[in-house]
């Protein structure tokens, strides 16, 4: 393997495929990236078993193709460190890959190729292509309902339901419960669910950078993939089954009111300050058009804030985990929001009052 690149052309894959890459992990081969020149082509892939991430980008002077892994870490701080207009020789010889650029050149140690796991490849039974920029929102309107190492696997992640005319994310910690909803057309003939591991949604998110180009998502039994003109992202699935989601959403809560959803997010905001992380529960008082938000701690600290909002029903005091809320109306796009609840012990539905898709539900806690 020979061939030489611009430094700016090889640091953004290596970017890409970087951040999923185990520095301690248990295989010495997962530190590294795969990298695969064929033509003038160079593939760069990194993973964690679980998940694989690959780039590709284009060489100039490709003298000999080749496959080897060299130090992913290594090889990305070389690329920052040198000028922005350097131009990199990468050389295997022998078991060692060398890289230099005008006078400064480093020789790094590889392991073979054959070493590097690659996740198995099967048939898809789906295949759809959405914009970035709609997929971005349907994982930012979910991704922070995942649970993080809740005993349930499939609570740490994120449900993809597709069918023909669909696409459907959901996620919930068994506390709340996020699902997003978008118009898609895909070759499904019958409902699709997979679920993403929670590691494998983050960086879906984090690859998705335009918001006008395409990504196509396939998957099968045990696999997901999203390609984009950038990188390719696959993933294994959680093995579970998701739970139905759809019998925890109250559809018919009798008590309803419309509040300005920036007004909601920063006086739970505020309310939060007198709060440590192990206790965050407020009061949240409704009455007279007026939607209170009361917080006392254990040192018998207190805050109180008020919000007008539009509601005609019963007053009403209810317990709230006070940064649930405010994770909900963060990620509402609309400038207001409805919320609706049938009494003190029964879980909220807050939804965009122009509902372009989204859903939120979270549960009460005791005072």
């Amino acid at each position: 393997m020979q061939f030489q690149i611009a430094r700016d052309a090889l640091l953004k894959p290596l970017q890409l495929v970087g951040g999923i890459v185990e520095r301690r992990g248990t295989l010495p081969v997962l530190s590294n990236l795969l990298l695969e020149l064929q033509g003038n082509t160079l593939s760069l892939t990194s993973s964690n078993q679980e998940l694989e991430l690959s780039a590709q980008v284009a060489v100039s002077d490709a003298a000999a193709e080749g496959r080897i892994t060299a130090p992913a870490r290594k090889l990305s701080d070389i690329c920052r460190a040198l000028p922005e207009d350097a131009e990199i020789l990468i050389a295997l010889e022998g078991s060692q890959l060398l890289v230099k650029s005008g006078r400064s050149s480093f020789t790094l140690v590889t392991l073979p190729a054959d070493d590097f796991p690659k996740l198995e490849n099967e048939l898809d039974n789906m295949a759809l292509t959405v914009s970035q920029g709609d997929l971005a929102s349907l994982l930012a309107s979910t991704s922070f309902a995942m649970a993080a190492k809740d005993f349930r696997p499939y609570l740490n992640g994120m449900l993809f339901e597709v069918d023909g005319e669909s696409l459907r994310t959901v996620a919930t910690d068994g506390h709340r419960l996020a699902l997003h909803s978008l118009k898609v057309a895909s070759n499904v003939q019958e409902k699709q669910r997979l679920i993403l591991p929670r590691r494998s949604a983050l960086e879906l998110a984090r690859l998705l950078q335009d918001e006008e180009e395409p990504v196509t998502l396939t998957g099968g039994p045990n696999h997901f993939r999203a390609q984009m003109s950038s990188c390719t992202l696959v993933s294994q699935l959680v093995n579970s089954r998701y739970a139905d989601y759809e019998r925890v959403i109250p559809r018919n809560g009798g008590n309803s009111f419309v509040g300005n959803c920036a007004e909601l997010r920063q006086a739970c905001q505020r309310a939060s300050i007198l709060f440590s992380e192990k206790y965050q529960i407020a009061s949240f008082q409704l009455g007279g058009d007026e939607f209170k938000v009361v917080a006392r701690n254990p040192d018998q600290e207190f805050s109180e804030e008020s919000v007008s909002i539009d509601y005609q029903g019963e007053p009403m005091e209810i317990g709230f985990n006070v940064s649930y809320l405010i994770d909900v109306f963060a990620a509402i796009t609309t400038e207001k929001v409805r919320m609706a609840l049938t009494d003190a012990n029964s879980a909220v539905l807050i939804e965009p009052e122009e509902n372009y898709g989204a859903s939120f539900v979270v549960s009460p806690s005791r005072l």
